[in-house]
């Protein structure tokens, strides 16, 4: 990363109003992320996507993401400590780190349907404006990752199944990885409510695995509930479990450790509950979480009776 984060951070729109080429150079060069088998195939993927769909808020801040400079601080300090090892983001944000040089060894995915815009109402029919399957390949990226919001009393979500379903397709044929993340959910008022007891998560589970031409290239992106182990049952494809907005770190991080337990689960995908922690002390946040990802053990070989 280069010397000076504040700096470099202060230079962006000089070098972005030179022209693309700072960009695709960066994208171009960077080194990609190669998975250690000696690791356990243990993933943590800092997430910073929320903007483009207008959720600047972390905590009891509604605009704790509103100011770039301090996200991107943030980011930078998350992805420099020990045993991350992955980023998500829209292409403003991916891009502003690859000039950073802080996407180096990195597993990066890209955010790909924002346009179902917070309190909005269309909300849920969510447009993909952001990276589409050409773009990830385009820019080097790893996969992409999509929002799947299902509620069956609003006809828009029909649209959003089959556009989810086209870009796993692609992804796929592109062989680039999909990440969904699924949810039931309902309107209540002006807001979209997504419903997290252990049936419904299921029951996305279901639906999101069945999308596209092949799962061969697909994980998921789930929260953690209750009976977590039970959920997992409900598939074979790799998940990463999410963070979400976070009151009690001790609390969440039980939960996060609960779910690594489960065999499926792979990783964490984490936003704001990382980089934007209640004791606003990111470096000591990430590395607590980091710690959750003990290498897996090995499988052990099964012995035939004698």
């Amino acid at each position: 990363m280069m010397a000076s984060v504040s700096d470099a951070i202060g230079r962006l729109t000089e070098i972005r109003a030179a022209g693309p080429t700072a960009i695709r150079q960066a994208l171009a060069a960077r080194r990609r992320f190669r998975p250690n088998p000696e690791c356990g195939d243990r993933f943590l993927v800092i997430a910073a996507d929320h903007p483009a769909r207008g959720a600047l808020s972390a905590g009891s801040n509604p605009r704790a993401m509103a100011n770039r400079a301090d996200l991107l601080r943030r980011c930078a300090i998350a992805l420099g400590r020990d045993g991350i090892n992955g980023f998500l983001g829209t292409p403003d944000v991916i891009e502003d780190l690859a000039l950073l040089g802080a996407l180096e060894g990195k597993w990066v995915f890209g955010s790909m349907n924002r346009g179902g815009l917070q309190g909005a109402a269309f909300e849920i029919d969510d447009r993909f404006t952001a990276y589409d399957p050409a773009g990830i390949v385009d820019a080097g990226l790893d996969g992409g990752k999509m929002l799947l919001r299902i509620d069956y009393a609003d006809r828009a979500t029909a649209p959003a199944l089959e556009a989810c379903a086209r870009a796993v397709s692609e992804l796929a044929r592109a062989g680039r990885l999909a990440m969904i993340e699924p949810f039931i959910s309902r309107r209540a008022g002006s807001a979209i409510v997504n419903e997290l007891t252990p049936d419904q998560v299921v029951d996305s589970i279901a639906i999101a695995s069945g999308l596209g031409h092949t799962s061969a290239a697909t994980w998921l992106k789930l929260p953690v509930v209750p009976q977590m182990r039970r959920v997992m049952e409900s598939t074979t494809l790799p998940t990463l479990v999410l963070g979400g907005q976070v009151t009690d770190q001790a609390a969440a991080r039980a939960g996060w450790a609960q779910a690594l337990t489960c065999p499926g689960v792979r990783g964490l995908v984490v936003g704001r509950a990382l980089l934007y922690p209640l004791d606003d002390d990111v470096a000591s946040t990430v590395d607590r979480a980091a710690a959750l990802l003990s290498p897996r053990p090995p499988a052990q070989p099964s012995i035939p009776p004698t």
